[in-house]
């Protein structure tokens, strides 16, 4: 099961990223041509929360069901904190990504309360672009593209 959500999460992840950067260049170019904001635009940047929150659930899953967990449990935390791969699978990927997700979220929401066009593609545009560098961040790269 490890092993089929750890695929599953890689590949939801390609997805996630490609959606959050068309949302978030959707947005900029909405916001410079100073164009209405229109229901597609709206469907691009909630796809793109939708697949974002999707992955944050699988990845919470892949988390609690991975044997770096189970070493985290064997050796505790401070074992955790000085092995530079325990401390990325456990501690710095989940949380940077909570937290870009959040950032996303009140992405999404504020420009729910925006009445502008323009007020609606910044807050898409600065918010999603600021949870992808995030997300793009905290990869394990040498893991991921192997």
């Amino acid at each position: 099961m490890y092993a089929t959500l750890q695929e599953l999460h890689s590949y939801i992840a390609f997805a996630v990223l490609g959606l959050l950067l068309i949302a978030a260049l959707n947005a900029f170019a909405g916001l410079s041509a100073k164009r209405p904001f229109l229901k597609k635009d709206r469907q691009i940047a909630l796809i793109a929360l939708a697949f974002a929150h999707t992955q944050l659930v699988l990845g919470l899953t892949l988390l609690f069901t991975s044997p770096y967990f189970e070493a985290v449990k064997a050796s505790g935390m401070g074992a955790a904190m000085k092995d530079s791969t325990l401390r990325l699978y456990v501690v710095e990927h989940p949380l940077t990504n909570i937290i870009a997700l959040v950032i996303i979220t009140i992405g999404w929401s504020a420009h729910k309360k925006a009445t502008e066009s323009s007020a609606k593609f910044k807050k898409i545009a600065y918010l999603y672009a600021i949870g992808l560098v995030l997300l793009l961040s905290r990869i394990p790269w040498s893991a991921w593209l192997n």
